[in-house]
């Protein structure tokens, strides 16, 4: 049997303490990877998913940063450098959240936060972290998109923005540092149901009106987003780079 193996690897994800973020980072520990969690706000909860970790038999290590500023992710770096260990994988998924309403309506700071936490992000991770990869001719950089970024629906167009400039980012990057065997792709998640989902509401699950958008005819989960960051973080993907992969049910298809 074919399985993933992250063994011997380290693992940042940024925003780690969120919903998908929690997930994907049991699953990349669960697959044999140490855990660099960065949080922003919420201490509380990268504690309580460092300890989870460490009980799993991996080494976690939480650190806390703006993503959207330079100076916090090189201090980030610094930290690892002395405390813990460089990432051999890195997991862009932090981004700010507002509330969506249409381009006439949208607060002009909410483009300025989902520019900071998309694209820079993206430029702030790959300054900090690519040379230390560059440096080992190995290493996977795997940013979090959307769907949203194909669908351009009302009232995201503050996201959209970002996670298409975003898109943009990555896509140059990896034709810039592929020679050195480094991967860069992209998850594009649909509308999924997180763990706090299914405690809190059984009918998300029921039919809705998204849903009979979508072929397979039900909402992913983040377990299904997570074992696809698995799987591009892994020596399985050494061939995939430059990808956007939509893990939406089929709902959106890019097209050749």
């Amino acid at each position: 049997m074919i399985a993933i193996d992250l063994s011997g690897k380290t693992a940042l994800v940024t925003g780690a303490t969120g919903q998908l973020g929690r997930v994907m980072a049991r699953t990349l520990a669960k697959s044999g990877a140490d855990v660099i969690l960065h949080y922003f706000r919420n201490q509380e909860q990268a504690l309580v998913l460092q300890q989870e970790l460490e009980q799993l038999g991996r080494s976690a290590f939480i650190i806390q940063a703006d993503i959207g500023q330079i100076a916090d992710v090189i201090e980030m770096r610094e930290t690892l450098s002395t405390n813990f260990k460089m990432p051999d994988i890195v997991v862009g998924n932090a981004v700010s959240q507002y509330e969506w309403t249409s381009i006439l309506e949208q607060d002009m700071q909410d483009y300025v936060d989902q520019f900071q936490t998309t694209v820079l992000q993206a430029v702030h991770l790959s300054k900090v972290f690519v040379p230390h990869m560059i440096q080992q001719q190995y290493g996977r950089m795997i940013g979090i998109n959307t769907e949203c970024a194909m669908q351009n629906e009302p009232t995201q167009s503050a996201y959209v923005a970002g996670k298409r400039g975003m898109d943009g980012i990555y896509r140059i990057l990896a034709k810039e540092i592929g020679e050195h065997q480094i991967t860069v792709n992209q998850v594009a998640p649909g509308w999924t149901l997180s763990e706090r989902d299914l405690a809190t509401d059984p009918s998300a699950r029921q039919d809705s009106a998204y849903i009979q958008q979508v072929p397979l005819q039900r909402r992913g989960t983040d377990q299904e987003i997570a074992n696809v960051v698995a799987f591009l973080a892994s020596d399985l993907a050494s061939y995939i780079t430059g990808a956007y992969i939509p893990v939406t049910g089929g709902n959106v298809m890019p097209a050749i």
